[in-house]
């Protein structure tokens, strides 16, 4: 595990300080360089918390990952470079569904390169909204913690953190990637950031969402699938393509599910 090897890998060039400069930096060159996906999860190959597993897959392997590794590579990459890192052990549905980090300096700041369409920069810790690249935040202090709200467009709408908790985040990472009902199990999904927004595959629909607009078209087939993932995503998985029949499958369940809450007159389900 070499920070160098981690700095080539996002492209980032210059010295590294332990300021809020090279924060911001590191930041976002870690997201405009590698995607959220979990396509191990779909592919049923183990994904942990372990920094040295996050490490192989997305340097050595040149992969993207899920929260656990993308913050996780992220949070050793920063201890590596001389920073005071706190992992906070982040609340969805269920305790450790989310690994969100604390860096601290002249004051505390919120870093995520792991929830996919959050922020692209660290942010201070501390209540109000803020906006980037057009997207509007917000944190909200809570009697234990903090909440995340996402911007409107986001289809996950926050999540709630409150300090580490290794083996919350250990257990949720294992049961996230195996529970039937687990979103990761029944759904590929994909993200990139660029200085504008964002693309996203979720299922067969390629999506292009910035502030001003969003856009999607269906993914043809295997083929088309596979050179999506490497011409947009940067990710060369030709096994991914074993993946097709169950995509489709899961695209024809989706809109089923819309088909039938819209005949009740109830709201259409997310997409997954």
């Amino acid at each position: 595990m070499q920070l160098q090897a981690y700095l080539d890998r996002i492209g980032f060039e210059g010295e590294v300080r332990q300021d809020l400069a090279t924060l911001r930096a590191l930041h976002r060159a870690h997201l405009m360089a590698i995607p959220y996906e979990n396509l191990d999860v779909q592919l049923r190959r183990p994904v942990s918390t372990d920094a040295a597993h996050c490490y192989d897959k997305v340097v050595n392997r040149r992969r993207g990952g899920w929260c656990y590794e993308m913050n996780g590579v992220f949070a050793w990459a920063l201890e590596a470079a001389g920073f005071d890192v706190i992992r906070h052990c982040g609340n969805g549905a269920e305790t450790g569904t989310h690994l969100a980090l604390e860096v601290r300096l002249d004051r505390p700041y919120l870093c995520d390169v792991g929830f996919g369409e959050g922020i692209v920069e660290p942010v201070p810790l501390e209540e109000g909204s803020f906006v980037q690249r057009g997207f509007e935040f917000r944190l909200e202090k809570l009697e234990r913690g903090w909440r995340f709200h996402n911007h409107r467009f986001g289809l996950v709408p926050g999540f709630d953190f409150a300090g580490p908790d290794e083996a919350a985040l250990a257990d949720r990472c294992v049961a996230l990637q195996s529970e039937p009902g687990s979103v990761f199990v029944q759904n590929a999904i994909l993200l990139k950031h660029d200085d504008e927004g964002y693309t996203t595959i979720l299922g067969r629909e390629l999506r292009r969402i910035t502030a001003e607009s969003r856009s999607k078209r269906l993914i043809e087939d295997a083929d088309d699938y596979l050179q999506t993932l490497r011409t947009v995503f940067g990710l060369d998985v030709p096994e991914a393509v074993r993946l097709w029949p169950t995509i489709c499958r899961r695209h024809e369940e989706v809109l089923a599910q819309r088909a039938a809450a819209k005949s009740a007159g109830d709201p259409a389900p997310a997409s997954p």
